[in-house]
């Protein structure tokens, strides 16, 4: 399809990640040069009045609630799926087969065959671009991670720590969530926050997960219902009616890499006191990276070649105007938040777009993902080591 002046955009979702991205959508051409302007032509919901409460204050030019009408609509150019897992799918297969551009929440969809027909459709779609969102390889740090190790600074890859910590969930009593019905998500805390782990695992080492060997928990396995007002991590009312917890609450495995490297991961949201650890280091033969998004503008990067008396882990702080994405905002040294990735993460679908060049992470590699995901979960429910099945999105 060509490339508008103005790409028109629905966002599908008026939860936490439709307003995230909403806000990318409305700043990412005001600090790049792009060569499209985004705007958000429609936010969709199921609720008429909570939608269009939505759409003003996303900065939307209108609401609607049948998705299936707005995919199809002549006038939208990029369908930006925010909607819980199980809707995945289906909207993103309906809005490629309109030859709309597709921007999808991760995970991709909530089984291997759902993801597996998604890239295949995505893939006979060659004009138009598929992302999926795995927005922390925008992070400044990270993406300058990644071109050390492509560098060959680490030499041959060893060891990868992955750690995604939350702790949302810790109270017994914090309510329930869709996020928390396997039906809705797809799995729990492995899919939300661990599958971000895997992705950026991959995507910084350049190789695969071949195996794995895993274990699931769910601590809690009842929570009363949530009271539409109260938050995320917030209490229910006394006495509120209880519901199934049907997903893991943690989430750890050990996996092989295909190039041999050995992976540790873990994830949770009943880490208490940590609000949103996501972790990850890696080591080599020649020296060693390590991130934390708590302190996301820093890197830390270990070489061993220089001399035995100055050796240590160093801080780069990656807010340089040399550094990935950094040349677009603030001074040295002013640092940037988590609404930036979702921001690069824009500006890298437009330029997909208009440049036709590109697409990371395209569905087949979230496919990959899914795959992983799944070979976890299956490891934990027959306690054996599990290959990760290779398909033809892989």
């Amino acid at each position: 399809m060509s490339s508008p002046a103005v790409l028109r955009v629905a966002i599908i979702g008026t939860g936490f990640m439709g307003k995230m991205h909403a806000h990318a959508w409305r700043t990412a051409h005001r600090f790049f040069p792009l060569d499209a302007t985004p705007e958000i032509a429609v936010v969709v919901g199921r609720d008429p009045d909570r939608t269009a409460a939505a759409a003003t204050e996303f900065g939307a030019l209108a609401s609607a609630t049948d998705w299936r009408e707005v995919v199809t609509r002549p006038d939208i150019d990029v369908v930006d799926i925010c909607a819980p897992g199980d809707t995945h799918a289906e909207i993103a297969l309906a809005a490629l087969a309109a030859g709309k551009h597709v921007l999808c929440e991760k995970p991709l969809a909530n089984s291997v065959a759902d993801a597996d027909r998604m890239a295949a459709a995505a893939e006979a779609a060659p004009d138009v671009v598929a992302m999926c969102g795995f927005s922390y390889r925008r992070t400044p740090a990270l993406s300058l991670a990644r071109e050390l190790i492509a560098a060959g600074r680490l030499g041959e890859i060893r060891h990868v720590r992955a750690q995604y910590l939350q702790d949302w969930l810790s109270d017994p009593e914090a309510p329930f969530t869709w996020r928390l019905d396997r039906a809705r998500a797809g799995s729990g805390t492995l899919g939300d926050i661990g599958a971000h782990s895997i992705d950026t695992a991959q995507w910084l080492t350049g190789d695969r997960i071949a195996n794995v060997s895993a274990v699931t928990r769910t601590f809690v396995t009842e929570r009363p219902e949530r009271d539409e007002h109260v938050g995320l991590g917030g209490r229910a009312a006394d006495g509120a009616p209880r519901r199934e917890v049907t997903v893991d609450d943690a989430a750890a495995f050990t996996a092989t890499f295909a190039g041999g490297a050995l992976g540790v991961f873990e994830a949770t949201r009943m880490a208490t006191g940590r609000r949103n650890a996501n972790r990850i280091e890696i080591n080599g033969s020649r020296g060693a990276i390590s991130f934390d998004f708590e302190h996301m503008n820093d890197l830390e990067f270990y070489d061993a070649a220089d001399p035995a008396g100055e050796q240590g882990f160093r801080r780069i702080q990656v807010t340089e105007p040399e550094h990935p994405y950094a040349a677009a905002w603030w001074p040295a040294g002013h640092g940037l938040g988590y609404e930036h990735g979702f921001t690069h993460q824009i500006v890298d679908v437009v330029r997909a777009i208009t440049e036709r060049g590109p697409v990371s992470p395209s569905f087949a590699e979230a496919a990959q993902v899914q795959r992983v995901l799944a070979a976890v979960e299956a490891s934990a429910a027959h306690g054996s080591v599990m290959t990760v099945v290779e398909g033809a999105s892989s």
